[in-house]
């Protein structure tokens, strides 16, 4: 088993909390408190708190990115079924939350993209990145016979991208699954038409 440094354990820690309360929300000392590293010895691994917040970004992409391996790159599943998943495995992880807290990238991106130009370009390279996940899926389904070849593939997938990112700020505000499962019924039966 690999060994936690005590960098990646303040960005794990960090991310928890930042996720609940925002970057700005975050105070550093509470970062550091649950980390269980004095005060001083933040600055010996990041040189400001920008500095880490960029180590958050890398942090939260690694998280999306395992949870894609998982659902939308799985072999053993027909695209549109991955997708399908995938949105149901987010949703189980927003009603662990209480549906609280929203996506960390979408947070991010609405706290920090008129305040930080190294952090709005980040979220957004880590956005596309988002987006390439998806449309990676409708091509495949396009391959298949399973999504109208006429269908533009990328435009969709952020089509599909932004509109899931809206429910999730709507689930925020309403501490519900309901905007995410409307979003998802939508999609299936009158975007994609699959029947589902």
């Amino acid at each position: 088993m690999a060994r936690v440094t005590t960098q990646e354990a303040i960005v794990t820690k960090g991310a928890a909390i930042v996720h609940e309360k925002g970057f700005r929300g975050a105070g550093l000392q509470e970062i550091l408190r649950a980390s269980g590293i004095p005060k001083g010895s933040f600055y010996f691994y990041f040189r400001n708190k920008d500095e880490f917040g960029l180590a958050l970004l890398e942090h939260y992409w690694g998280m999306i990115r395992s949870l894609a391996e998982r659902f939308l790159e799985d072999p053993g599943a027909p695209p549109l079924v991955r997708l399908e998943r995938y949105m149901d495995a987010y949703r189980e992880m927003f009603a662990d939350m209480g549906f609280r807290r929203g996506c960390p990238v979408g947070n991010l991106a609405q706290e920090m993209s008129d305040l930080n130009e190294p952090f709005r370009e980040r979220i957004s390279e880590i956005y596309a990145g988002m987006h390439g996940l998806i449309a990676k899926v409708l091509e495949e389904a396009q391959r298949r016979g399973e999504l109208s070849p006429g269908l533009d593939a990328g435009k969709a997938a952020w089509f599909i991208l932004d509109g899931w990112e809206g429910a999730i700020m709507h689930m925020k505000l309403s501490k519900s699954g309901e905007p995410l499962e409307i979003f998802k019924k939508m999609l299936f039966e009158c975007v994609l038409k699959t029947g589902a």
